[in-house]
């Protein structure tokens, strides 16, 4: 593999977190990163950050949705939820529409003889 296309595996050690995961065992599964220094010891200067994991079943099975939650606290992250991952599924919802425009257009541009 030459230089241009190698993966760094170095990692960033200023920004580094210790993950703590907490779930309703319903829905909601919230992933709060404490920011953490290269000793192990919390890192008061940075915020922490919480990322919200859900999923919806489809006829092909379960499709994850994941947002970050806007919020200092975890009760400021679970009031967030409901609509973070209301607004995850809608971004879903317009990819998979476009996908599907794409492939329209595309099947469209296909000359078949006899047509």
């Amino acid at each position: 593999m030459d230089q241009d296309h190698r993966i760094s595996f170095e990692v960033d050690c200023g920004n580094l977190y210790r993950e703590e995961s907490l779930t309703d065992l319903k829905v909601a599964v919230i992933r709060k990163l404490v920011p953490i220094k290269t000793d192990g010891s919390d890192d008061t200067a940075r915020a922490s950050v919480f990322v919200g994991h859900s999923q919806v079943m489809s006829p092909e099975g379960p499709i994850p949705l994941q947002a970050e939650l806007p919020g200092n606290t975890l009760e400021e992250a679970m009031k967030a939820f409901p609509r973070a991952m209301e607004q995850a599924m809608e971004e879903m919802v317009e990819h998979i529409r476009q996908l599907q425009r794409e492939q329209q257009r595309q099947e469209s541009r296909i000359i078949t003889p006899g047509r």
